[in-house]
């Protein structure tokens, strides 16, 4: 066999996938209170099973503490106002703060608690928490976006989140329902929750 008939055989030396560096959040390690004027804490729900309400939250208090470098030891704590409910139409949000609904008088409060939080990509996270409405707490995976960080120009350190989650609402006793004639029901079961969420950095 001549040189040139020859078959050479070669062994590929395997080349080490590259994970990307996320982005360095250092700089948001600390404490932080969510500013209810420049956040939102809204909702929505199937109606008459054509479309669907939405609404929102109007007050709130929020604290974060953040760690840059170890997402996991981040967390957080959200106190909302039930009275606050506000879906742009009056008689529909007091029908909403009774007791066939949300029973506002007697439980004023619904509380998010964080128990474990993860960076699932660059700028997401998957924070596991428990939700408390009219005293019934159920698990809860919010999935959170970190949309940036800057200096306002009142000289405070704020930083951005978006997040997004699906409950249950039968789970936490609101099962206030109507049938249609139509067939079907005038509310959904699933409620999907979103926060566009601006903190401010403790001094």
């Amino acid at each position: 066999m001549g040189l040139f008939n020859r078959t050479k055989t070669t062994t590929a030396t395997p080349t080490a996938v590259q994970t990307p560096a996320g982005p360095d959040l250092s700089h948001l390690t600390g404490d932080w209170t969510v500013d209810a004027m420049h956040s939102e804490i809204g909702f929505s729900v199937r109606h008459a099973m054509v479309t669907n309400v939405k609404g929102r939250f109007t007050e709130y208090d929020g604290k974060l503490h953040l760690d840059g470098a170890t997402p996991g030891n981040s967390s957080a704590d959200l106190v909302i106002k039930v009275a606050s409910i506000d879906t742009n139409q009056a008689q529909r949000d007091e029908h909403l703060r009774t007791g066939d609904f949300f029973a506002a008088e007697t439980y004023p409060e619904i509380r998010f608690r964080s128990t474990s939080t993860e960076a699932v990509g660059a700028d997401s996270y998957r924070m596991n928490g428990e939700l408390t409405i009219k005293d019934t707490t159920r698990p809860v995976v919010l999935n959170l976006e970190y949309t940036g960080s800057a200096t306002d120009a009142y000289g405070a350190e704020r930083v951005g989140f978006e997040g997004k989650a699906v409950v249950d609402r039968t789970d936490f006793g609101l099962t206030y329902n109507a049938a249609l004639e139509t067939g079907g029901v005038l509310i959904g079961e699933k409620v999907k929750l979103s926060f566009d969420i601006s903190a401010v950095k403790a001094a």
